[in-house]
């Protein structure tokens, strides 16, 4: 079964029609957006499409088709596999993780207690966004990631939708196999959200590399501690950090003499100073590298990469090294990065 067809098959039989019958590209599908008496939309190649009554896309709120909360909760029983309370944990948190590394944020009634949030129910709003994998989204990346042939403590920063994850799994796969500027290494993946390596039962539906373990839906402060103790990584590689905890994790992780590879919201690295935790990362020069991405061109377009220092290596597409007179990693920079110049 392709990944299309294993998608659209979470969705309630008349909207699975009308998605599959539109004309478009699947690896240009972002998100599909199904809200409780609104219309049905996509986000498709960076646009927001309405979809018709009958098929097809229309500019017109009146010729959109309208959702029911019927049809939410039918997509929610092909989600679920028929046993939604099996999913409370994950529904209190706000989001599922499908097969193929898919990404289901849900809103609704939110029913709470003195212990916090209980569930969501009736949930009324589904947002579907989706992985995709871009082998060799990071090649012009890689040779910024490596000091002397061994990998750089990193970290990508983006807005939400601007492909950080993406490039994460793209740079563990050619950390884990190895590349022309560092050999293979171990990598240790903590993929909380199962977004990065996508495991189905256990096993990576994403191609993460030859040397790459996986700890699938474990918290990233638990992954790491276990990660470290059972399977001695070279690299250790987490999405989205930002805690207090994730912090003292992280100290952990390096004084192991581990390298880092993580991904933050943000897109500078004063942005990441409004926040506690990552502030004292930047002040204590825990990164090497700073990789901002955006989607000025495409989605995963690197704006900059900036060292510990927060000195600028390359900006708006251009590169530093190359104005400074300075040669990168034994190679002249234009060299190694032909494709972003």
């Amino acid at each position: 079964m392709d990944r299309k067809t294993q998608l659209m098959k979470i969705f309630s039989v008349h909207i699975r029609e009308l998605l599959t019958a539109l004309p478009m590209k699947f690896d240009q599908l972002q998100e599909i957006r199904l809200r409780a008496g609104r219309p049905l939309m996509l986000l498709y190649d960076n646009e927001e499409r309405l979809i018709g009554n009958e098929s097809g896309f229309v500019t017109e709120m009146s010729q959109a088709y309208r959702v029911s909360a019927q049809e939410i909760q039918e997509t929610m029983t092909f989600i679920s596999h028929y046993s939604i309370y099996a999913y409370e944990e994950e529904i209190r948190q706000g989001f599922l993780t499908i097969q193929g590394g898919h990404r289901i944020g849900l809103a609704g009634k939110v029913l709470s207690d003195q212990k916090g949030i209980r569930s969501i129910r009736p949930i009324t709003f589904l947002n579907v966004r989706l992985a995709h994998q871009v082998q060799g989204c990071a090649d012009s990346l890689m040779p910024w990631l490596y000091e002397n042939g061994r990998p750089c403590h990193t970290l990508i920063l983006s807005s939400p939708g601007c492909g950080k994850t993406t490039m994460l799994r793209d740079v563990i796969r050619q950390f884990s196999n190895g590349c022309k500027f560092g050999k293979g290494r171990r990598v240790g993946v903590v993929d909380e959200r199962s977004e990065i390596a996508a495991c189905y039962r256990g096993v990576p539906q994403n191609d993460v590399g030859m040397r790459t373990d996986v700890l699938d839906a474990c918290s990233k402060v638990r992954g790491m501690e276990m990660m470290l103790r059972s399977m001695n990584p070279e690299v250790l590689a987490v999405d989205e950090i930002g805690s207090r905890e994730d912090l003292q994790a992280i100290e952990s992780v390096i004084n192991c003499g581990c390298w880092l590879l993580a991904t933050a919201h943000g897109d500078s690295v004063e942005k990441l100073e409004l926040r506690p935790a990552l502030q004292k990362m930047v002040e204590r020069k825990v990164f090497e590298r700073y990789v901002i991405l955006d989607r000025r061109k495409k989605i995963g377009h690197v704006e900059a990469i900036l060292n510990a220092d927060r000195d600028y290596l390359y900006q708006n597409d251009r590169c530093h090294l190359c104005d400074d007179g300075m040669r990168g990693n034994g190679t002249g920079c234009r060299e190694i990065l032909s494709e972003a110049h």
